[in-house]
């Protein structure tokens, strides 16, 4: 039978699955690949004491930065959180909690947690801070710390093109952190910036498997925004 999980809107595909307290994975890098209309529709449903996993917090007013104004976020663990002054005021002021990770660590603590892996030893921070309270080992005379995987109640990612199964497409860079998201979390919602039928994605270039799929929804615009613009002087 044909597999439909599409919704109308993306406060119908969050409905029944946010709640107050859970922990949600939020895909993106920057302002690249975010799922940026989800992100308001949980600011909309007005769930608070979060614990957010993203690489970073958004800026000011946009991503997740959204969630940080209006003060839904407990806990964000991350990675870069430099473009965010909300986040700074909320961190220094002891409002907000945060667990930083080094950038590769975070994506493995997540794709270990889509893997089934609850824990792996890395060299990176070894030595720092970031080996504090941590089990550390010695592995052919150099020395590991233990890092536990990353599991989510919900992952939220944005793709490129689905089908109503599920299946999904990114596009360059905006893959950034979604796959991996779209493996660790116990329901994932999808936001999308085009629907095809069933069997006109070549499954040779499926990245995320519609098995992982619970919900997609199709935007009917996309906000593209640029976190910082550079261009070159004309000479």
């Amino acid at each position: 039978m044909p597999i439909d999980k599409l919704y109308r809107d993306p406060a119908a595909a969050l409905q029944g699955v946010l709640r107050d307290g859970m922990t949600i994975m939020s895909g993106g890098f920057g302002l690249c690949g975010i799922p940026t209309a989800l992100i308001v529709a949980i600011r909309d449903a007005g769930v608070g004491d979060l614990t957010i996993i993203s690489n970073n917090a958004g800026i000011d007013d946009a991503g997740l930065g959204l969630l940080l104004q209006t003060r839904q976020v407990r806990k964000m663990i991350s990675s870069y959180v430099g473009e965010n002054a909300t986040f700074a005021r909320q961190y220094l002021a002891g409002e907000l909690e945060i667990e930083f990770n080094p950038q590769g660590t975070l994506a493995e603590r997540i794709r270990a947690g889509g893997a089934g892996i609850p824990a792996f030893f890395t060299a990176t921070g070894a030595g720092t801070d970031v080996a504090r309270g941590k089990e550390e080992r010695e592995f052919d005379g150099r020395r590991y710390i233990m890092e536990r995987s990353l599991f989510a109640d919900l992952a939220i990612v944005h793709a490129w093109k689905a089908d109503p199964e599920g299946n999904l497409i990114y596009r360059k860079t905006a893959r950034n952190f979604n796959p991996i998201m779209a493996t660790a979390a116990s329901v994932v919602v999808a936001e999308v910036e085009e629907i095809v039928d069933p069997g006109q994605i070549d499954a040779d270039h499926i990245i995320t498997p519609g098995i992982f799929v619970d919900r997609v929804v199709r935007l009917e615009t996309v906000d593209k925004r640029i976190e910082q613009r550079t261009v070159r002087k004309r000479f």
